[in-house]
Parts: C-alpha cells; sequence; structure tokens
C-alpha cells in the first residue's frame, strides 16, 4: 500500500469502528418479510426484491430492486390499499 488511505464514505468503503453488521441484520429481517410479502402477492423474485443494505453511518437499509414493470404493479396495488378502507388516505 502506498499510505493512501481508501476507507470512508468518499471512496464507498466501509468505515473504521462502524458497526455494518447490526444493521445489515436488521436490514436482512426486513429484507426477508417483504420479500415474502412479494412473493404472496404474486412478484417473482427475478422481477421485485428487496435486498439488505447499510448506510455509511451503519444503519440498516432495504433496497427494491426490480423491472419496471413490476415495480408499477406494486405501486398500484398500494395505491389501492391506500384508496381502500385499510388504507392512510
Amino acid at each position: 500500500m502506498d499510505g493512501s488511505d481508501v476507507t470512508g464514505t468518499d471512496f464507498g468503503l466501509w468505515v473504521r469502528g462502524v458497526d455494518y453488521m447490526t444493521g445489515w441484520r436488521e436490514a436482512r429481517e426486513a429484507a426477508d418479510e417483504a420479500n415474502l410479502a412479494f412473493l404472496g402477492s404474486g412478484f417473482e423474485p427475478s422481477e421485485l426484491r428487496a435486498v439488505a443494505a447499510t448506510d455509511d453511518d451503519g444503519r440498516g437499509v432495504v433496497r427494491l430492486v426490480g423491472h419496471p414493470t413490476a415495480v408499477i404493479r406494486l405501486a398500484g396495488l398500494l395505491q389501492q390499499f391506500a384508496d381502500g378502507d385499510g388504507g392512510a388516505a
């Protein structure tokens, strides 16, 4: 190594001392639940899935990965839920 420090948020690598595993585990549990719900709603993992990750501070995040048509279909389902009796609207 030439003495360059390639850790930190500017390089997209892990920062020393940040607990990424705890956040990732939490995100993984949430992603698993979302993926089960997607399967139960008729989505295939190849078209829509939740993926566990962490942010720069080690907090868990869940990213949605999918084909645009599947995401549009999911948005439609969520809109129907929000417009119905059990929704937020």
